[in-house]
């Protein structure tokens, strides 16, 4: 049973935790501007990546003050303790957990000290050989337990040096998923493992430079996007500008799934806005599962954008049949146990009058557990509908996320072990339709040997060593 302990969570029902985010990372070096303000925006545009924690560092040229806590970006930081972090170059992150508790030393960015000064680091993703890599520091190096900590660490170990070299030399050993921006009190860094799994981009303000994980994010603060770093790429950032190093090949592999759920709609991957592709994924998906229906609603927000390319394609009306608290969900309060039990409909309620009578046809992003989708076609059919078609703009999720995406274990994902028809019967719907692999992949327009589609296909780009993985893996070892 779970505690009523006044906490915030992104889980209302514990048993039915979907697909969660990666983390957002956010660097700018900009003398004369207000750094750890452009910061707090940049990470508030990012808050959908990861909503556990947040943390800002920033310098002013001699030290590094980095302030973090738990909970949303808009909780951790106020008016006043951004105007105590002034400088000319700043890092931040909003977490969600991959590896380590979320707890609030496993809370980012990383600080450590070096014979020449101080390191601050924030990570994107997720590696696959941390606990070979924490093999190489000494007992009580670090005070927490996840692979951004033993990164940093390792990073700082050899201070005298450049951390320019520093990083090109370690970089390479480093296996997984990682999109990095870090910091020492005069310039600024950004890194991208060799597949590129992680978004990670650069924009030009009028006096400085920005790194951030979407677009959306260069966006809000006024910057405008230069290009992406490049799978393999270290970008250094200081007085002389923006300079480039290879430290190792490029072989791209961008995440499909950022394409299905975590981007936000207004960021563009590879050149191509994500909104775009999520309406194109809708009107595959309307080509390969048609059906006889009167509506085609979404499940807000996530399924809107692939609803409207499904109700375009098929010549079914869009409407909305299905409304949204907003401020549940990812903030909310853990529930008590008299109130969970109304489920989903603490987030969604349907609007009876446009679904009474009518066969839907309801669109969503993808299903993990199954839960949310099953109490959505119960609750439809109690508001009066007389069928309920439901309709997956990805394929089946039947594997795990080892890079950054902390999905549920194989054996608790449902398509992981029942098949289509038995999703559907488990879901009490009237039919259900995923998108095909090689749709999706198409309306991406990025080739599928370019792509990491391991959670739908369970071929992972980067080989996994299962003893080396797992969200608690250095735990175990304290």
């Amino acid at each position: 049973m779970l505690k009523g302990d006044g906490q915030l969570s992104h889980n209302l029902d514990p048993l039915d935790k979907g697909p969660q985010d990666a983390c957002g990372v956010f660097g700018v070096w900009a003398p004369g501007e207000d750094v750890s303000k452009l910061t707090y925006y940049g990470l508030y545009a990012l808050q959908h990546r990861g909503q556990e924690s947040a943390g800002i560092a920033v310098s002013e040229g001699t030290r590094i003050l980095v302030y973090k806590d738990m909970g949303l970006v808009a909780q951790v930081f106020d008016e006043s303790v951004l105007g105590t972090l002034r400088g000319h170059l700043a890092i931040g992150h909003c977490r969600y957990s991959t590896t380590g508790s979320s707890v609030w030393e496993n809370a980012q960015p990383t600080l450590s000290s070096t014979e020449v000064g101080g390191l601050a680091l924030a990570h994107n993703g997720n590696l696959i050989n941390t606990a070979a890599l924490a093999e190489r520091l000494a007992p009580g190096t670090t005070r927490a337990t996840t692979d951004t900590e033993v990164l940093t660490a390792l990073l700082a170990r050899d201070g005298s040096r450049p951390i320019e070299d520093a990083a090109a030399e370690l970089l390479p050993q480093v296996r997984g998923a990682y999109s990095l921006v870090f910091m020492n009190e005069k310039t600024l860094y950004a890194a991208r493992d060799p597949q590129g799994v992680r978004p990670l981009v650069l924009g030009r303000l009028e006096r400085g430079w920005v790194v951030a994980s979407e677009t959306a994010a260069l966006d809000i603060v006024g910057a405008v996007f230069t290009r992406e770093i490049e799978p393999g790429e270290l970008i250094t950032i200081d007085e002389r500008g923006v300079r480039s190093q290879r430290f190792a090949l490029a072989e791209p592999r961008g995440c499909l799934f950022e394409y299905v759920y975590l981007a936000r709609p207004d960021t563009s991957i590879a050149g191509r806005g994500v909104q775009a592709t999520r309406v194109e994924v809708g009107r595959r998906l309307a080509r390969e599962h048609p059906v006889d229906a009167d509506l085609v609603i979404p499940t807000p927000e996530s399924g809107t954008p692939a609803a409207i390319g499904y109700a375009e394609q098929s010549g079914i009306p869009y409407g909305q049949g299905l409304v949204k608290n907003s401020y549940v969900g990812r903030t909310f309060i853990q529930p008590s146990q008299t109130i969970r039990q109304l489920g989903i409909r603490l987030k969604l309620n349907p609007l009876r009058e446009i679904v009474q009578g009518k066969r839907l046809v309801v669109v969503d992003d993808s299903i993990v557990r199954g839960n949310t989708q099953r109490a959505i076609v119960k609750m439809l059919r109690e508001a009066g509908a007389t069928e309920v078609h439901v309709r997956i703009s990805s394929p089946p999720v039947a594997w795990p996320c080892f890079y950054g995406i902390d999905f549920a274990t194989r054996a608790e994902l449902i398509a992981g072990s029942l098949s289509v028809e038995e999703i559907r019967q488990s879901l009490g719907a009237d039919s259900l339709g995923y998108i095909s692999l090689e749709g999706l992949t198409a309306a991406t327009t990025i080739p599928a040997n370019r792509l990491c589609r391991a959670c739908f296909d369970g071929d992972y780009p980067i080989p996994i060593d299962e003893a080396q993985v797992g969200k608690y893996v250095l735990e175990a070892k304290v």
